[in-house]
């Protein structure tokens, strides 16, 4: 089972953003006990979702989430912050070339013919000079139509990792 826990949405330049905490649990008690945050991109439906680092699992024979949630829970709050920045600051970024950026991504990640395609439909639709549309790109990518959702997938992970180097 696995619930979504959103707080107040933010905004930067004029596109909207949903910080939350996923909690996932084991229906059977077979599994354990996961907490993460993630950052939704709301202002385009391209299905950006990242990933903060912080994140904590607990084996359901343990109590010890009970004396460590409060902290897990500041730190998802302290990651959350950092993830705004890191939106922020993809804004702010200029890429000079941003053809060139996406090929020396594509070949960085590895992407297969099937996904440098997709890449190629994405970038007209998120097409700026900025890191912002160089991540939103690969994440629009995961949306065609004709890639596996294994490749969907990672492109939108890639997205995620693009934003989560900037410096």
């Amino acid at each position: 089972m696995r619930s979504y826990v959103c707080v107040k949405a933010f905004e930067i330049d004029g596109d909207r953003f949903k910080p939350g905490i996923s909690i996932s649990n084991s229906e059977v008690g077979l599994a354990s006990l996961s907490i993460a945050a993630f950052v939704l991109r709301l202002v385009c439906q391209n299905g950006m979702i990242s990933k903060t680092e912080v994140s904590a699992s607990y084996r359901h024979v343990s109590t010890k989430i009970l004396s460590e949630f409060p902290q897990v829970l500041d730190k998802v709050s302290y990651e959350l912050g950092a993830q705004r920045s890191q939106f922020k600051l993809s804004m702010e970024s200029p890429v000079e070339n941003p053809e060139s950026t996406l090929a020396s991504f594509n070949r960085q990640f590895g992407l297969n013919a099937q996904e440098r395609e997709s890449v190629e439909w994405a970038w007209p639709m998120e097409m700026g000079d900025t890191m912002f549309a160089i991540v939103n790109t690969y994440t629009r990518a995961a949306q065609w139509d004709e890639l596996s959702a294994e490749s969907s997938f990672r492109l939108s992970r890639i997205g995620a990792n693009i934003l989560g180097i900037l410096q």
